[in-house]
């Protein structure tokens, strides 16, 4: 729920977009969902795009409170969050997640689908919660829909936290998605778009894209922080122009 204006979120977006420099770099912003339709309409372009934190997986109906796929799609987003871990927290199973896959790819969207392991224990066990997130959350994405498909992995335990997970254990997590992945999709889960979200900052930023085995990051607080976010897109325009 950031910012509190519109006003505020349109300076928040002209600052980053003014912070993206290399063409290589493609933001996706994801506002709170009131100020979603004044943003794409006028923000839009072929280096940013918009998305919707959640929305709900019926089409319409007596739903207080959520927004359906073809909303979303309607304010001008061509991205969805889906099962992120604060959405989770509040009770969206992976049956939902699964739902909302097929009715964003359904109404013409993105989906960007949110897995990750509350904690880790020695023994491996997290490893069985989060390979059900990832096959149950696509369990029906038709063959031909599986290129709009992003994954954004989230371990819970390093969100809002100082334990960044390190880029190699990272490496080995988008290795261990894609070889889940390619039991039911075969080759083209390799091209599959893998995102890190977890703590996320200017310091980290640049390893992980460099050494993590990922196309992208999910930004949370530091997003919000105009200084600082310029910093990260920096460090990234950086590395791309390399």
């Amino acid at each position: 729920m950031h910012p509190q204006t519109l006003s505020a979120a349109k300076k928040l977006v002209a600052v980053t977009k003014r912070a993206l420099g290399t063409k290589k770099i493609h933001l996706i912003v994801a506002p709170p969902a009131v100020f979603l339709r004044d943003l794409a309409k006028s923000g839009r372009s072929a280096r940013v795009s918009y998305a919707a934190q959640s929305a709900h997986f019926e089409a319409e109906g007596a739903h207080t409170g959520d927004i359906s796929m073809g909303q979303v799609k309607d304010s001008g987003a061509a991205y969805v969050i889906i099962g992120h871990a604060e959405r989770r927290a509040l009770g969206e199973t992976s049956e939902d997640t699964r739902k909302k896959v097929v009715a964003a790819l359904s109404a013409g969207l993105r989906p960007v689908l949110c897995v990750g392991e509350a904690k880790r224990d020695e023994e491996g066990d997290y490893l069985e919660e989060f390979t059900q997130q990832v096959i149950i959350g696509t369990k029906d994405i038709p063959k031909n829909k599986l290129k709009d498909l992003v994954i954004a992995y989230e371990p819970v335990w390093a969100i809002g936290s100082t334990e960044t997970m390190n880029p190699s254990s990272m490496h080995e997590m988008s290795l261990y998605i894609r070889k889940t992945l390619m039991e039911p999709f075969g080759k083209a889960a390799l091209n599959i778009p893998i995102l890190y979200g977890g703590s996320v900052d200017e310091l980290n930023a640049d390893q992980m894209l460099r050494d993590g085995e990922v196309q992208g990051l999910l930004v949370g607080r530091v997003s919000t922080d105009p200084v600082r976010f310029g910093v990260l897109l920096r460090s990234i325009k950086d590395r791309s122009a390399k």
